[in-house]
């Protein structure tokens, strides 16, 4: 069934949920439109979509038995966490019932030895590592915003330490999952390796809600280092700074984190966070380690930028003044929608292989230029990983078309260098085309009967990765 062109069907039906939910759920059920609204908007540029009901379940048992009401009713299901996506990945396109997870925050385990922790889906990254600061431990996956856990895991989300400690695929153990029937099913263990049958965990992780609501996970933690320096270095070129990032990756040099910031970019964040950064296209770097071990990446990073246009290294050994370097890149997206009054921001990202990293970079910014916009242009460059913050007025339509002629650009070239049409911010309904051309006809077909045999109504977050009918 095409869930997508039954909308005034499924406002019906939402509504005769709504009524049989009532009685068990009360305030924790939201109904009117201005409660609703909340739910309308994310993070992207891809417009309001209104859900027809909320629920705020506060346990699994809840969660299956909404699912399991929405299915008796035919009614789609979204799950919200933060709403800090931007490709609309948890945008109600169909109406429908949006569940929101984000009551559900307990950390119901850390388990010390063994380095892992079990939370509920509405954790945050913050929250989280607030509860491990005790432990000598931490949870690396840091996509600037203060995501849910879940939503995460949903996006296979990454973000400033990836380079080091890897995405959510490499961090999450294991899963409790709520599928379409309301049944659930739990998937991996607390093992770091498992030859045991299909690897369901990372089926689900990714899958952007479209197979199973995550209830539960089962996370890899990681010991805080000894020594932690933070430092911004700006470069003569744009070039210089990316050729200092393949070259420092190919040196195998361990970095924590390395991001690229244009000139555009820090203008933005000097001018938001209150910083005096030169205005130049800028690495920041973070290396974690012993003294002497973190001494001597530095020791390397700085002779290979040398001789690439690398000029001060300014240092941040002092956890404020560490905190506020990062505190800046992750604020970069309200910076730039500063930069023009009344602006809208679109994110957009790619991923290359990291030799194919300036080729890229390079193109997007000299088509930027040339097309006369406003697009800071900064990026996880230490795993190939760039974006592009278009900043447009929300009326100028020649603005917004020649800033999708750069995005479809950015793709295209990405997927001809053996590289991805998104890194991190998944398919949602952004990308969806996007989809096929990177994997394929039969690819995005078998993902298709994987969607079939786990919700075969098609009421999980339809509409995303792929169209419900026709042409993905």
């Amino acid at each position: 069934m095409d869930i997508l062109a039954t909308r005034p069907a499924v406002a019906e039906a939402a509504a005769s949920l709504g009524a049989a939910l009532a009685p068990e759920f009360g305030p924790r059920l939201l109904t009117t439109l201005a409660t609703r609204a909340h739910y309308a908007r994310s993070e992207g540029h891809h417009g309001e979509h209104l859900p027809d009901l909320v629920a705020r379940p506060a346990s699994v048992e809840e969660v299956q038995r909404l699912v399991r009401a929405a299915a008796e009713f035919c009614v789609p299901v979204v799950p919200y966490g933060a709403g800090t996506s931007l490709e609309g990945n948890a945008a109600a396109v169909a109406g429908g019932l949006c569940l929101d997870l984000s009551g559900m925050t307990q950390v119901l385990e850390i388990q010390t030895e063994d380095m892992l922790c079990v939370v509920e889906p509405g954790v945050t990254r913050e929250q989280l590592n607030g509860e491990l600061r005790a432990t000598g431990l931490f949870f690396p996956v840091d996509p600037g915003a203060d995501a849910t856990i879940a939503g995460m895991i949903a996006t296979r989300a990454s973000g400033t330490n990836a380079v080091r400690y890897g995405t959510m695929r490499e961090n999450t153990l294991a899963l409790k999952v709520v599928l379409a029937d309301g049944s659930v099913v739990r998937t991996g263990t607390r093992a770091r390796k498992s030859a045991a049958g299909y690897d369901l965990t990372h089926l689900f992780v990714g899958s952007e809600g479209t197979l199973g609501v995550t209830v539960e996970a089962t996370l890899r933690l990681h010991g805080v280092p000894e020594t932690v320096l933070a430092g911004s270095w700006p470069f003569e070129t744009l070039e210089g700074a990316v050729q200092t990032v393949i070259a420092t990756v190919q040196a195998a040099v361990p970095v924590a984190r390395m991001e690229l910031l244009d000139a555009a970019a820090i203008g933005a964040c000097n001018s938001y966070s209150n910083l005096s950064l030169p205005v130049q296209p800028t690495l920041f770097l973070e290396l974690h380690g012993s003294e002497a071990h973190v001494h001597e990446q530095l020791e390397t990073i700085q002779a290979i930028g040398a001789d690439f246009g690398g000029g001060t290294l300014a240092r941040a050994l002092e956890t404020e003044a560490r905190s506020r370097l990062w505190k800046a890149r992750h604020q970069a997206l309200p910076a730039a929608r500063a930069m023009l009054p009344n602006a809208v921001t679109w994110v957009t990202d790619v991923c290359v292989p990291i030799s194919r990293l300036a080729d890229a970079i390079g193109q997007v910014q000299r088509q930027v230029e040339g097309a006369g916009l406003v697009a800071p242009i900064l990026g996880h460059v230490g795993d190939g990983n760039f974006h592009v913050f278009f900043v447009l007025p929300p009326d100028d339509e020649h603005a917004w078309a020649r800033a999708r002629e750069i995005n479809e650009a950015m793709v295209e070239h990405a997927l001809a260098v053996g590289g991805t049409c998104t890194g991190e911010h998944g398919i949602g309904i952004g990308k969806r085309g996007a989809l096929v051309r990177e994997h394929g006809r039969e690819a995005v077909d078998l993902m298709r009967r994987i969607k079939d045999a786990l919700d075969p109504a098609g009421l999980y977050n339809p509409g995303k990765l792929f169209r419900n009918s026709g042409n993905a």
